[in-house]
């Protein structure tokens, strides 16, 4: 049955959603403070506090953010969930993969561990992606691996001047998880799938400019805000997404402006190079796109993709394939499945060694070595899960699976949403910008999307009475 069939199929879908996790408990060793939570009015926050390993999130914070957040959620008083990282360095730096890497070395039982820990995040991932409470993140700082995961799939994502995201782990012999097989093909273009195997990092705005956040304010005012949607108050009968809208014209009272010297980085011929090269399906078809571009751009994404761990960058490819028709519960529950298989795979502890434990540190020894003596047959097999069990998710049902993001108009218009407008023909570039301000309520950073969109992708020509008209312009 094609893979599509699957995904719409009741049974199946029943099938997949038939068991549900277990509330996690309290394990010996787990910190007493590594995650605090707080009551201010109606919000209830939740601060990351590991600053000396930038927040980095691990197996004892998991469980208490899962119980926290199962509590909140039957919780009239819990209007608003916020959450950040202590200090002014990071949000969360991604996953605890040093004490994951140790554990491996341990056998099969320490890899059952790591494969443990990687089901906990993930059910607390797919928990925060379908939570029926308006949550926001504070993506203030290193936003990275795990940290993506707390942030990336909620309907607030806020970048600030201090924001620095990234998918780091093709470098450390590991694949874009976290529901990264969703979020990331959802991206316009091509842009997910370069991120995926180079591991290129967005700052700041660009982060909001990409679609990885949905607003973009000074961290100066983030105090401020929180004290702001603390107060908030919500009927009862007040359906989510009038809430989100709330939320959003709340955020939006206190953005200050774009930064005049930062336009956007992914963008005209970068961006138009990005799609040419990252389109192709075979890593050999991306390396021979980027050879043929023959620019410092290129040759430099080149030596990148070399570093990389040649498994990594072959499953993610495969990854961002498939990913783009996974459901939000089938992409946690798949990526399980690879991230056990990872487990197994030497790249890991190699690449987490030589990369974070090793002082100092280490260029990986990869095997195999090279992206060519890397066989297709062992990316495919990271993907076979028939007859293993399923990962069992905290929130089941319709509400706790989708396709698309249900929250997405929140942020920066869509590169499809203006491409399927202006293709209906008979639009001017005035038109179309006014109807993205309008459905975005002049959502500060719109009116720049648009116009690189359309800078980019289309041409003008003469219609009606004289009228300039755009036109999208053929692949």
């Amino acid at each position: 049955m094609p893979l599509k069939a699957r995904i719409l199929n009741p049974a199946m879908s029943q099938a997949k959603m038939s068991t549900k996790a277990e509330m996690p408990e309290a394990q010996p060793g787990d910190e007493p403070d590594d995650v605090l939570f707080n009551t201010l009015y109606g919000a209830r926050t939740i601060e990351l506090n590991r600053p000396r390993k930038l927040n980095s999130l691990n197996g004892s914070m998991a469980r208490k953010i899962i119980q926290s957040l199962m509590e909140w959620e039957k919780s009239q008083m819990a209007n608003v969930i916020i959450m950040f990282g202590a200090g002014e360095k990071a949000f969360c730096a991604g996953g605890d993969v040093a004490a994951l890497a140790q554990y491996n070395t341990e056998g099969p039982s320490g890899q059952q561990k790591s494969k443990d820990y990687f089901g906990l995040e993930y059910q607390l991932d797919h928990l925060i992606a379908t939570y029926p409470k308006p949550y926001i993140a504070l993506m203030d700082g290193i936003t990275m691996g795990g940290g993506v995961g707390l942030s990336v799939h909620a309907p607030f994502r806020i970048a600030t001047e201090r924001t620095m995201f990234a998918m780091p782990e093709t470098t450390i012999g590991f694949f874009p998880d976290v529901g990264g097989s969703f979020f990331l093909p959802r991206l316009d273009g091509q842009i997910g799938t370069y991120l995926a195997l180079t591991s290129e990092r967005l700052k700041g705005v660009n982060a909001f400019y990409a679609g990885i956040a949905t607003h973009y304010i000074d961290s100066s005012t983030l105090s401020s805000l929180t004290s702001r949607l603390a107060e908030l108050v919500f009927k009862d009968y007040t359906p989510l997404p009038e809430r989100h809208a709330i939320i959003d014209s709340t955020i939006q009272e206190f953005t200050t402006g774009l930064p005049p010297h930062e336009p956007i980085l992914l963008a005209g011929p970068l961006r138009a190079a990005i799609d040419r090269c990252f389109a192709h399906d075979t890593i050999p078809d991306i390396l021979a796109a980027l050879e043929s571009e023959n620019t410092d751009w290129s040759r430099a994404t080149l030596k990148t993709l070399h570093e990389r761990s040649p498994t990594s960058v072959k499953v993610a490819l495969r990854q961002m394939r498939l990913g783009r028709s996974w459901t939000i519960a089938e992409t946690f529950q798949r990526e399980y499945h690879i991230a056990a298989k990872f487990m197994q795979h030497p790249d890991f502890v190699e690449g987490v060694s030589a990369r974070l434990i090793r002082k100092p540190p280490t260029t990986p020894v990869w095997n195999p070595r090279t992206l060519e003596t890397t066989e297709d047959a062992v990316t495919e097999e990271f993907f076979r899960v028939e007859g293993e069990g399923r990962l069992p998710l905290f929130r089941q049902g319709r509400a706790a699976d989708y396709e698309e993001y249900p929250h997405a108009w929140i942020g920066l218009p869509r590169e499809r949403e203006v491409e399927t407008f202006v293709r209906d023909g008979g639009r001017s570039k005035k038109d179309v910008m006014q109807e993205f301000l309008g459905r975005r309520g002049s959502k500060m950073g719109a009116r720049e999307k648009v116009g690189e969109i359309l800078e980019r992708m289309t041409v003008e020509r003469e219609g009606a009475k004289g009228r300039r008209e755009l036109v999208w312009k053929m692949e």
